[in-house]
């Protein structure tokens, strides 16, 4: 006779001891998961059991987003008790944001093919505040005859390109005070070098990195992580490097994930470090995809791995090449794109 079998219902008889052993069992069952369903109810205060008051909302503990709690009180009440379980799911739902598969980069706004992650595969032009790949900027214009015309103009916009350091420093600030992200991240650069006509001034770069970031530029936090793995500015930081790596590579830097990829081999977290690998591969990172061969030959890698990165590399490479680029990179190595 199955447990279904058998009623338990208040006032119900049961046929021999055998039945009422069932019943028994079946009882502490639905107590059990009575009390699992109070515990986890969300709709309740952790702490005290109390529901939502008028005029008043629980609010959800913000690193591990399980539980609810009806004011800051019964918050640290439930702290000693919550905090082992509470560190584990906020680690978990960190994790899962760190090895979601990013965005892809945009495509170039001329020939519309993706853009390569190597920053000398592309142009920003502070005329129109585009990124434009080489391959297009470098590409000869044309008139309707067919012929060759002068092509000192921005291939986006047409406006001529600046003659001096001077006056593209003013269209770099123009963008500035406009709120363009990428505008700030390279005028943030030329103060970190000192180039281009700009002191070096390690704090008014960190500060450009940092408002770069907040606006959505990957590299700008992957630069921020930079300075503070190799004292720039900042004395060395490894935990806020860390940190600034994961919020590039989150936002699609395949350099910063690479980082963070060898940061995890060399505390012998290889799964991790495996993990973050992959993730670039697909993105275009080369050396992600010779660390996953390395890992291989060491017993830390299938080969299903690393032709599932070699695969996706390759269909990278698809994405981004043309004859245009080609020519660019063939005319001087600072063009490269892969």
């Amino acid at each position: 006779m199955s447990t279904s079998d058998v009623s338990c219902k208040d006032g119900a008889s049961t046929s021999n001891d055998k039945d009422d052993v069932v019943c028994e069992v079946n009882d502490m069952l639905q107590n059990m998961n009575t009390v699992d369903n109070e515990v986890n109810d969300t709709s309740l205060c952790a702490n005290c059991g109390k529901g939502e008051e008028e005029g008043s909302k629980l609010k959800t503990c913000p690193a591990c987003k399980m539980v609810k709690y009806c004011n800051r009180k019964c918050q640290i009440a439930h702290r000693p008790q919550h905090k082992k379980e509470c560190r584990k799911r906020k680690a978990e739902l960190h994790d899962i944001e760190l090895f979601k598969q990013p965005p892809s980069a945009e495509d170039c706004p001329i020939c519309f093919l993706r853009m390569p992650s190597l920053s000398s595969g592309c142009t920003y032009m502070p005329c129109c505040g585009k990124e434009i790949c080489n391959g297009c900027v470098l590409a000869p214009v044309y008139d309707d005859q067919g012929n060759e015309v002068d092509s000192n103009k921005c291939p986006f916009c047409r406006i001529p390109t600046p003659t001096s350091n001077e006056e593209a420093n003013r269209r770099r600030e123009k963008r500035v005070e406009a709120g363009d992200a990428v505008a700030m991240f390279y005028m943030g650069c030329k103060y970190r070098d000192g180039t281009k006509g700009y002191p070096q001034d390690y704090a008014k770069a960190l500060k450009l990195f940092h408002k770069a970031g907040e606006l959505g530029h990957a590299i700008a936090y992957a630069s921020i992580g930079y300075a503070y793995n190799y004292c720039q500015g900042v004395e060395i930081d490894l935990k806020k490097a860390m940190h600034y790596y994961e919020l590039a590579a989150m936002a699609g830097d395949v350099y910063a994930r690479y980082n963070l990829g060898t940061v995890e081999e060399n505390i012998c977290n290889e799964d991790r470090a495996l993990k973050h690998y992959m993730i670039a591969a697909r993105g275009g990172n080369s050396e992600s995809l010779d660390a996953i061969k390395y890992l291989y030959s060491m017993g830390h890698a299938t080969k299903e791995d690393y032709m599932e990165a070699l695969r996706s590399y390759q269909a990278y490479l698809g994405e981004i090449k043309s004859v245009q680029r080609d020519k660019a990179a063939a005319a001087d190595e600072k063009y490269r794109y892969y």
